[in-house]
């Protein structure tokens, strides 16, 4: 079984549940539940920040990074999350590069939360529908004039893009890339694995 290689990014200030839910979602996914225990996830997850050196996230959780910018393999699944920390990474021209380059590389491009402000600093979202944090939404529309920003909708899927709400929207927007590779029974039982409500509606919660 050839696995899908994901790589999600993180930060200082990082929003934990931002990277630690798509971690969730992707390592937990099996092909074929009976054999959840013999089998691997059909997704390959790796952590990845600028530098090979501990990140400490939002509330002081401290991450050791499996990869840096220079050492960091080809993916197929790059995964950006969000936090207080986009407001300073949104002008890390290093980091920014990096994530445009491999926005171009990648099958499939996703963000959490304000994770999609880094995308569209990256140049990724010109003219493309996008979401992000309920109070991020204006912030949005007046950096990026191009993108159609949906305030409506938890996840917003275009093409090869998917964007996210705030937060635990990850989770939604992660079973959603399951489902995108594997079927939606896949995705389905993944969510039952993680006793998490199978996001049906994709209408925003808040």
């Amino acid at each position: 079984m050839k696995r899908h290689l994901v790589g999600i990014l993180i930060f200082p200030d990082v929003e934990v549940l931002d990277f630690a839910g798509p971690f969730e979602v992707f390592s937990v996914t099996r092909l074929n539940e009976e054999r959840r225990r013999e089998e691997p996830s059909p997704f390959e997850v790796k952590i990845i920040a600028e530098r090979n050196e501990p990140v400490e996230a939002s509330g002081g959780l401290r991450v050791v990074p499996d990869y840096d910018l220079d050492n960091c393999p080809r993916l197929d699944i790059l995964v950006v999350p969000g936090g207080w920390g986009t407001r300073r990474e949104i002008t890390n021209d290093r980091l920014i590069n990096w994530i445009s380059a491999q926005g171009e590389e990648v099958d499939t491009l996703t963000s959490v939360c304000t994770g999609s402000m880094l995308l569209g600093r990256a140049g990724l979202l010109e003219r493309l529908h996008a979401t992000t944090h309920w109070r991020a939404l204006d912030w949005m529309r007046e950096s990026f004039p191009t993108v159609t920003v949906e305030s409506k909708m938890h996840v917003v899927e275009e093409g090869r893009v998917f964007t996210s709400a705030g937060i635990s929207a990850g989770i939604d927007m992660s079973l959603r890339v399951v489902a995108h590779f594997h079927g939606e029974a896949v995705a389905r039982a993944t969510a039952q694995q993680m006793e998490y409500p199978f996001p049906d509606n994709n209408e925003r919660r808040v």
